[in-house]
């Protein structure tokens, strides 16, 4: 599945982008809730949609689609599946607005297509939660970074052992009363193990931090102690409990 980077308004024209094949994940029991899911950097959409269909979540349908192929400066520019390139882990890394703008759009598109009456959410692990988070920016200002309208109504947004981008800017999105009603409405998940030695453990709390500091007052934060980079059955028994509770999903 391919989708160019020119659409969602058409205003900013940015480099058409190849996304890989998309997997769905169809709900056992009563439709309730989408949610696309994005994996890691180098991963694809196959493996996580293997996991969540194991989810004791029979209300949700599961959208897992996979990254563009792409050069990644943090691997020397060899190709890898990813959502936006990344240069650096740290706190001045530069951020890939246009990859991070075309990754979103898809997201949005994928969502576009759901029937009304269903909630919508994005989560994702890694730079999916990272591109998640982003989604979460966009949906409060009402359009991407290039100016492109975002017309998606999230009720949830998750992020596993990821980091916010753009978070220097983050405050000038969340100007006026409609972008801060939707900041302080939108609930969101952060989960991050301590021993986590590819996305540090503070890189996870600050994102949290800052998202409170911006107006993000539904925002949990939940620390796992001895996890590493990776997924435990504790932190999905989470994932699953907060999603049924913010979602209002049925047994």
């Amino acid at each position: 599945m391919s989708m160019s980077g020119t659409s969602m308004g058409g205003r900013t024209a940015m480099r058409a982008f190849d996304f890989g094949k998309t997997h769905v994940v169809k709900p056992k029991g009563k439709h309730q809730a989408t949610i696309v899911w994005l994996h890691g950097l180098g991963d694809n959409g196959s493996s996580w949609s293997q996991l969540l269909e194991t989810l004791p979540l029979p209300n949700i349908k599961w959208i897992c689609p996979t990254a563009p192929t792409r050069p990644v400066t943090l691997f020397g520019g060899f190709p890898s599946t990813a959502w936006c390139d990344v240069t650096e882990l740290s706190e001045n890394a530069k951020d890939d607005l246009e990859g991070l703008d075309a990754s979103a759009a898809h997201v949005a598109s994928l969502l576009s297509t759901e029937p009304a009456n269903i909630k919508l959410g994005i989560g994702g692990f890694s730079m999916g939660a990272g591109t998640s988070l982003y989604s979460a920016t966009c949906y409060t200002q009402g359009k991407f970074g290039n100016g492109n309208p975002y017309t998606i109504d999230l009720s949830a947004v998750v992020g596993l052992s990821g980091w916010l981008p753009c978070s220097k800017n983050l405050s000038n999105k969340v100007e006026g009363d409609e972008a801060a009603r939707r900041a302080a409405s939108l609930p969101i998940l952060l989960c991050h193990g301590k021993a986590d030695e590819v996305v540090r453990f503070r890189f996870g709390e600050m994102s949290s931090q800052q998202l409170r500091s911006c107006g993000f007052q539904n925002c949990t934060f939940k620390a796992y102690s001895a996890l590493g980079h990776y997924t435990i059955p504790e932190e999905m028994d989470d994932l699953c409990a907060w999603l049924t509770s913010k979602l209002g999903l049925e047994g």
